[in-house]
């Protein structure tokens, strides 16, 4: 740590020490928030104070000093009694990082090449040719694991055991719903709220929102990752797979990490393609189809059409019927944007989730839409020719 990086600080912190008698990490916050267009890190700058002995130490750390107790070997608290001054006083060390911590981006690559060591190598099926072919469309909606609803506090019942019983025969009653539809191709749609929350300690959403919740957050992780990679195992020996993630508000971060994880653990499997990348709206085709999938609770409804063709203006001009598949709501609803009199432009739906009713929602009266994971059947030729459901 360079003393020149923070120098021109110097003046300011010993004048706040002298006017507030405040510590180095109070005074390093009010800097930071004087001088907002420097970016300074409070922290950085609080232990560059300590190290350059730009404040009088206080008695506290004067004593710290003599039990030769340093800040850098990172203790998260201890109780120091000094003999010299007499005083006894429980010491919170502000340079503790909490090891609890966990840095994803730190860990990533380390996860990559031991899950492409886990990864079964898998050579691509030689399928018999279909005849009048169709793709299945398998999505399910905002499962939500880890949400927590009893009789008592929502009048429903919702535990990680549900939803997992609820994605794995959803997904066999569905597949088993599609197979008169000779299914050559498989879009099978992740993310879009898998897991509840998004924080360790907290329970949160990624924005913040406390959530009941069942279970630890580390165990939700390995349980979906467990449920979603059966689940693509078996669509992959009935057709080829397309795995597509959407990102979502309650778990912007840990959906992403289970998205790249599943990938990881097919890395060497011929038969399932990925696009599993964090942006907001996904694209594909399939024939005459051009298929778009969010979360839904990002752009207004009404933009979806125009964002689509601006996005993807070859895919747009290249197909005849586009369909948006939207999530977020857990209920039906159903639009259809018109390009000209009698051309339909682009149909857009929500799907309804499988996931039971919380506290909060029963409370505010968001209740009583049917639980239910779809399915959708599209002709390469003919488009959207079924919907496929499975209530609970």
């Amino acid at each position: 740590m360079k003393e020149s990086k923070y120098l021109k600080y110097k003046k300011d912190i010993e004048s706040l020490r002298l006017d507030t008698g405040y510590g180095s990490k109070r005074i390093a916050q009010m800097i930071c928030d004087k001088y907002p267009n420097d970016e300074l890190e409070s922290s950085g700058l609080s232990r560059a104070i300590r190290r350059f002995n730009w404040i009088r130490p206080s008695i506290v750390d004067e004593s710290m000093h003599r039990n030769n107790l340093n800040p850098t070997d990172n203790w998260k608290l201890s109780w120091i009694k000094d003999k010299v001054t007499g005083t006894s006083t429980l010491v919170v060390n502000p340079d503790y990082k909490d090891e609890e911590h966990i840095n994803y981006d730190q860990i990533r690559n380390e996860m990559i090449e031991e899950m492409k060591l886990l990864s079964p190598s898998v050579d691509k099926y030689v399928r018999e040719k279909i005849t009048d072919p169709h793709c299945l469309i398998l999505d399910i909606a905002d499962l939500h694991i880890g949400k927590l609803a009893t009789k008592s506090g929502s009048n429903d019942e919702y535990n990680v055991s549900i939803a997992v019983d609820r994605a794995l025969k959803g997904s066999m009653s569905l597949i088993n719903k599609s197979e008169p539809y000779n299914i050559d191709k498989i879009f099978f749609i992740i993310g879009n709220d898998v897991l509840h929350i998004d924080t360790a300690k907290t329970r949160t959403t990624t924005s913040g929102t406390p959530q009941d919740t069942d279970g630890m957050w580390y165990d939700n992780f390995k349980i979906a990752r467990a449920v979603y990679s059966n689940i693509i195992k078996k669509l992959s020996t009935i057709a080829d797979v397309e795995v597509i993630h959407c990102p979502s508000n309650h778990d912007y971060m840990t959906g992403f990490m289970l998205a790249d994880a599943i990938q990881c653990y097919f890395h060497n499997d011929k038969n399932i393609t990925f696009n599993v990348s964090n942006n907001h709206r996904k694209y594909t085709t399939y024939g005459s189809n051009l298929l778009m999938f969010s979360h839904g609770d990002g752009c207004k409804l009404e933009q979806i059409p125009y964002l689509t063709a601006h996005e993807e203006p070859e895919m747009w001009y290249k197909t005849i019927y586009r369909y948006g598949y939207l999530h977020h709501i857990h209920h039906k609803d159903y639009f259809k944007f018109r390009g000209g009199k009698d051309f339909v432009g682009m149909t857009v739906e929500y799907l309804r989730s499988p996931s039971g009713t919380d506290r909060w929602h029963n409370d505010n009266g968001y209740t009583g839409a049917k639980v239910s994971m779809e399915a959708f059947i599209h002709h390469p030729i003919n488009g959207q020719v079924s919907r496929i459901t499975h209530n609970f």
